[in-house]
């Protein structure tokens, strides 16, 4: 194929969720050569999106090492990126969110002059430490781009506010309901595809499922420790069951092997893959996470999600009613599921309130706006 090279890097689970349908759509448009790199950052559960999206990447890193430091990380990151832009020689590079892939990938791409378009650009905590280094990794994309596809008004008022050239803001819609809405298409085509918790649903048939996500660095520690003392808590009631797909992170075993143990009414599993994790949503009444996935996913099914940390990158879903945020004390945990498990109203304020994040069309956009600007 022939046409600008347009080389796509990623590198987490959450990226790769997030443009596969994006590398989809620009590859559907076509005119262009479309190229992917990722660089494992999280080895295992990137492999799990990049089996049910069927996509091969043409440039593997493999740069994942058990308990790998920041700054180690960022280096390797940075000569390996570099010397793939290099063999590539990319017209566009396309990275997304905040991980160290995203930023890294961005500078590389600085350096050699090669233009950058930002996937999911413009979200903000106002906090250099919450969510972290999520926040910084951000930033310093932000005046790199010279795309930045923002998902929603509130992410390209904050790009606005930074004297981003309004020329290269556009609003698209957050790509992962389009990977959310390809996944249940998928399903519904073959339930096998989520049918591995077809025993958990067996098992807890008859109680309100919770499912629980949490790895977010800062709140390694006391704040991990207060999450397991309120999931203790909320498995005393014999109403409730919890699924809880473990982060491959040490960090979270230890505070849960120590304060949750195991119990008859907690699923603690293996992490999923996309499907399954779809189908827990679908199954559970409440989402109680600190990821920021899960913020957007949980809306676009009408489920209220409780996020445990003390700020967000993602405020449209608070203030849409769609989300609340708890952070990690376990007393404020506790009351905030117990209201929405006993008082209906509650409930339901949050599970009808309005999707912020998009119409499950935001690949096409950016595709089409990556397409334009590369004359095609």
């Amino acid at each position: 194929m022939s046409g600008p090279r347009i080389l796509t890097i990623f590198g987490t689970r959450p990226e790769a969720i997030k443009l596969f349908p994006v590398i989809a759509a620009l590859r559907d448009h076509g005119g262009m050569t479309v190229r992917t790199c990722v660089t494992a950052q999280h080895r295992g559960l990137l492999d799990q999106v990049l089996a049910i999206a069927g996509l091969t990447p043409d440039v593997d890193l493999d740069l994942m090492e058990p308990g790998q430091t920041l700054d180690r990380l960022t280096a390797r990151l940075l000569t390996g990126l570099g010397d793939v832009m290099d063999a590539e020689k990319p017209d566009r590079v396309i990275v997304q969110g905040d991980t160290a892939t995203a930023m890294v990938g961005a500078l590389a791409a600085y350096y050699r002059k090669v233009p950058v378009s930002h996937v999911e650009a413009g979200l903000r905590s106002g906090n250099i430490y919450q969510p972290w280094p999520e926040e910084i990794n951000r930033r310093i994309v932000a005046p790199i781009a010279d795309q930045h596809f923002a998902p929603t008004q509130t992410a390209a008022d904050a790009l606005l506010r930074e004297n981003i050239d309004p020329a290269g803001i556009h609003v698209t819609g957050n790509t992962v309901i389009d990977a959310l809405h390809w996944t249940r298409a998928k399903i519904a085509a073959n339930p096998s595809l989520a049918s591995g918790l077809d025993e958990i649903a067996a098992r807890f048939a008859g109680k309100r499922l919770i499912l629980v996500t949490t790895h977010r660095r800062e709140n390694f520690g006391g704040g991990m420790e207060g999450i397991a003392r309120a999931l203790a808590r909320i498995a005393d009631r014999s109403d409730t069951a919890i699924l809880f797909p473990m982060h491959p992170n040490p960090n979270v075993a230890v505070a849960m092997d120590a304060i949750l143990g195991e119990r008859d009414n907690v699923a603690r599993i293996e992490p999923l893959d996309y499907p399954h994790f779809i189908r827990a949503l679908e199954m559970c009444e409440i989402a109680l996470s600190d990821s920021g996935g899960v913020q957007e996913e949980a809306p676009a099914l009408g489920k209220p999600v409780l996020v445990m940390r003390e700020t967000t990158e993602r405020p449209e879903g608070v203030e849409a009613g769609t989300a609340k945020l708890v952070g990690t004390d376990a007393d404020r945990i506790v009351s905030e599921i117990s209201t929405l498990l006993d008082v209906p109203s509650a409930y339901s304020a949050m599970a009808r309130a309005h999707n912020p994040f998009g119409d499950g069309h935001a690949s096409e956009r950016i595709a089409g706006i990556v397409a334009n600007g590369a004359g095609v």
